[in-house]
């Protein structure tokens, strides 16, 4: 089988019908999200395919992540998950096969494969030379039952009194993806960075986002008074939604705004014709996170990412000890901004 690599998947309107025909396809493997890559962070994305025609069939979307001392082959930086968009097991073991031998004669140090639970499985049978890495808690939320059955569904005294408390309260809601918005949001998340004592992800990267994208991105705000509270950031493609960022004001807990804003990002995503709603990654470490989204009546699943050579705990967060995430959480806005757009290039 032949095996080859494509330059230029952000172009190619090959790889674009190839995501319009492939039902692993997501919101992170689309020219907007690797362009978006591209342009903040300088990430050349590439694809693996065992296609020999003039259309494409299969695919596997990676990107080089030079770090400190490291050069990473990783599918796909920033990325929840990324699979292998394939035909057939014996096209996965050749795209991995082909991509661990690239990696090697180009110096990587690791290569690094993020597929969601159910491709992880055939991945671990497909005889690569990629060992479990890192794993996370990964939910999903079904979409397609009747609103009012998805409310039932969430946990009686964290979610729905404290919806019940939000629309009380006379919480409002926007959603869009105005400059307003944007910056609404991003104080709301350097905010929440600031607590977890980790700086916040470069503006720049929201911005190409939200040029990128078009209206497959959506800003999420939930204001008290005018002041702006809580804050999401939700991708769609084909009838997912995906809720990617998020941040809050701690004072304003009381209120019930995250809550809120989720039952009204998925009333929106209903709207939209979305069957399920990802809600993403929580590191292991995270409790509150995950039981928020268990909450939530979300399935949870174990997200394994595969890498080689086999490594231990996650290289996004090896960088950090105690003593410098206390620096973090001192630093002004300007610093802890700054250091966001020094460090994250290098994690991916």
């Amino acid at each position: 089988m032949a095996v080859r690599i494509v330059h230029d998947p952000i172009e190619n309107p090959r790889w674009s019908d190839l995501l319009e025909r492939h039902p692993a396809a997501s919101i992170f493997h689309t020219p907007g999200w690797l362009n978006a890559l591209r342009q903040t962070y300088g990430y050349q994305p590439f694809v693996v395919t065992t296609s020999t025609g003039s259309t494409l069939k299969s695919g596997l979307v990676a990107c080089e992540v030079k770090g400190w001392a490291s050069r990473r082959l990783v599918s796909l930086p920033f990325s929840d998950h990324c699979d292998p968009l394939v035909e057939n097991s014996a096209d996965l073991s050749e795209s991995l096969a082909f991509l661990l031998e690239h990696g090697r004669r180009g110096g990587a140090t690791s290569v690094e494969v993020r597929p969601t639970p159910g491709v992880g499985q055939a991945l671990r049978a497909s005889g690569a030379a990629l060992t479990p890495g890192v794993a996370y808690c990964f939910h999903q939320l079904d979409l397609r039952a009747e609103e009012t059955e998805i409310f039932r569904r969430f946990n009686q005294s964290n979610m729905q009194r404290a919806i019940r408390r939000a629309e009380r309260e006379g919480l409002s809601y926007e959603c869009g993806t105005s400059e307003r918005l944007l910056a609404s949001f991003y104080r709301l998340l350097r905010m929440t960075r600031r607590r977890h004592r980790l700086p916040p992800q470069p503006l720049a990267w929201f911005r190409n986002l939200l040029a990128n994208l078009g209206d497959r991105v959506s800003i999420h705000v939930a204001t008290k008074n005018a002041q702006p509270v809580a804050g999401i950031l939700t991708l769609s493609f084909k009838n997912t939604t995906y809720y990617k960022y998020g941040g809050s004001d701690a004072a304003q807990h009381r209120l019930g705004s995250m809550p809120f804003l989720f039952w009204r990002v998925i009333q929106d995503a209903r709207q939209r014709g979305s069957a399920m709603l990802d809600l993403g990654r929580s590191d292991v470490d995270q409790p509150g996170l995950i039981a928020f989204k268990d909450h939530l009546g979300a399935t949870r699943s174990t997200l394994t990412y595969y890498c080689y050579p086999k490594k231990r705990g996650s290289v996004r967060l090896a960088w950090l000890s105690r003593a410098t995430r206390r620096t973090f959480a001192l630093l002004p806005d300007s610093a802890l901004d700054l250091a966001g757009k020094l460090i994250y290039k290098r994690l991916g």
